[in-house]
């Protein structure tokens, strides 16, 4: 294996630095690791619907030995495609991770490019394929479940459309998910190419070293072997014969754990650009693990840097850094400075960046237990998907979708009560809040880069955390800490008016109107949970409808 391990440096106060011992001489008290290896559930829980949940979702922990042996398997599948491009239909769990690995390693020579649908926005449907016919694309479908309403109908579509080219549509698709799955049963009526079944007893933001993350890796060529033995070596240093306090994850995960409990619950990543997509990967396993309860540790990714005296004083920050490539170095010795704890990881080889996962995987574990919560489940993620389905079905019976609530700010930017709501919005964020981008729209530079002003305004004048997402895929990703995690958030949801049709072939819908009703009840579910929230509809001049409220945003901070 090439490379030494990747390095894991603090730099905290004197009373960081109490607080993390503490807590690393309760593990040993209390044989914390050892009782994670062995799948104590009574770690996170003593209630018996958590502790039969936890038991079946550890897993996670033996992926390293677990994959490896099919690793020639996997090879020799992905030797014997012959298509010009992979795209994966998929959401959170189901699509991070491999979207992570397209990003930082691309295709190897002679492999085909990856791309990742995870909107059901229709110009992100349209375009996903690109330049290609569809026929010229192999489809990976990957659903946990496989009742992952996205999936289905990202299915559903691209089968229709390869039906239409060629005689036999089902050597188009690949279909990733576990053992009973319905999927399993729609591929063997389409004939498809493969079918993997994952294992059961593992959740789906912790599934990257799984076949979730595996097979799409195999088909781009990515050195898989040296992956999982990078990650080998990280969960050997987390197992119960490793000490506590030399364990990289049990560390970290006391680090994130304390920080929470000392209000500092704003994880702000800082990363080379090779390895920023970690991020976007990290962001899940964190909010949706702890976000609950009323608790939760706010992942930070992607914002824009401000300068290190304009930070507030609810973050932790945490710098990824390929070795030669540490362009943070300046920053984060002067956040160190003025008393924020950072972390600094070295990351020897982007090769390693399966080690990485394991890190954060076990963190997360440990930083649950510290917290008091069950880092495994999800209870409020299933309240959106209801309310969308309750706006499908109503659209189904009256074909039309449901008025918003009173609060929402409809119609053109142009409309006068915008300006003042949005000053109202902003004027509602307090010292320890983070604002919330939720952005249902195509993604382009000009959408990216007007929400970057945006943030860093907000960030700047008002001193606080700023996120964004694009839906639905934040609906899997940050949706459980929104609602479940702690009232401090301030949301800005954006829809737009798209003139795409795009067909969900045995659906009264189209996704055009599946992007609407997941927007209409993720609104829903937030303002059920009394969070402060606005949606603006940029209708159909995207460009010029965002550019006015970026300047509504300066103006109003």
């Amino acid at each position: 294996m090439d490379g030494s391990m990747n390095t894991q440096m603090m730099m905290l106060t004197e009373e960081l630095e109490g607080g993390i011992r503490d807590a690393l001489v309760r593990m040993v008290d209390e044989n914390w690791i050892a009782r994670i290896w062995d799948a104590d559930a009574t770690l996170w829980s003593s209630e018996p619907e958590h502790v039969k949940e936890i038991r079946n979702r550890l897993g996670w922990l033996h992926l390293p030995t677990r994959t490896m042996p099919r690793v020639e398997m996997l090879r020799d599948f992905a030797a014997r495609e012959q298509f010009d491009r992979i795209v994966l239909l998929g959401m959170g769990g189901s699509s991070l991770a491999p979207w992570c690995f397209a990003q930082i390693f691309g295709a190897m020579p002679g492999y085909p490019e990856l791309r990742v649908l995870d909107s059901t926005v229709p110009a992100e449907v349209l375009s996903v394929t690109g330049d290609l016919p569809p026929e010229r694309c192999l489809f990976v479908v990957a659903s946990k479940s496989g009742t992952t309403g996205e999936a289905r109908s990202f299915f559903d579509h691209f089968y229709a459309e390869v039906s239409a080219a060629t005689d036999d549509p089902g050597e188009n698709f690949v279909i990733i998910t576990d053992p009973g799955s319905p999927l399993l049963e729609v591929g063997d009526e389409r004939n498809v190419r493969g079918a993997f079944e994952n294992w059961q007893d593992i959740g789906g933001r912790y599934s990257a070293l799984s076949l979730f993350g595996m097979v799409p890796a195999a088909l781009m060529g990515l050195p898989m072997r040296r992956m999982l033995e990078h990650a080998s070596e990280m969960a050997a240093a987390c197992s119960p014969e490793a000490p506590a306090d030399e364990s990289p994850g049990a560390a970290l995960g006391a680090l994130l754990g304390v920080c929470h409990e000392m209000g500092r619950d704003k994880v702000t990543f800082l990363t080379s650009p090779r390895i920023s997509t970690f991020g976007d990967w990290a962001e899940q396993l964190l909010a949706e693990s702890t976000g609950k309860a009323g608790k939760g540790l706010v992942p930070i990714v992607g914002e824009p840097l401000l300068e290190a005296e304009e930070y507030g004083d609810d973050r932790v920050f945490v710098c990824l850094c390929v070795e030669g490539d540490d362009v943070h170095e300046r920053l984060a010795g002067e956040l160190a400075e003025l008393g924020h704890p950072v972390v600094r990881i070295n990351i020897a080889n982007p090769v390693s960046i399966g080690a990485e996962m394991y890190r954060w995987e076990f963190a997360t574990a440990v930083a649950g237990a510290v917290m008091g919560i069950d880092p495994f489940d999800q209870p409020n993620v299933q309240e959106s998907k209801d309310k969308t389905n309750d706006v499908l079905k109503e659209y189904a019976d009256t074909g039309e979708l449901p008025g918003q609530h009173v609060d929402v700010v409809e119609g053109s930017i142009l409309h006068g009560d915008v300006r003042g709501a949005v000053a109202d919005l902003l004027d509602s964020i307090e010292p320890g809040d983070y604002f919330a981008i939720m952005a249902y729209l195509h993604r382009t530079d000009a959408v990216d880069d007007a929400i970057a002003r945006m943030r860093v305004a907000v960030a700047a004048e008002k001193g606080v955390a700023t996120t964004s997402g694009y839906g639905p895929r934040s609906l899997h990703s940050t949706g459980q800490l929104h609602k479940g995690g702690p009232n401090t958030g301030v949301f800005l949801q954006l829809t737009e008016s798209a003139d795409e049709r795009v067909e969900v072939p045995g659906k009264s819908y189209d996704f055009a109107t599946l992007k609407d009703a997941q927007a209409s009840g993720d609104l829903a579910v937030l303002h059920a949970h009394g969070r402060r929230v606005m949606r603006v509809d940029l209708g159909d001049d995207i460009a010029t409808n965002l550019g006015r409220l970026v300047e509504m945003i300066v103006e109003a901070v």
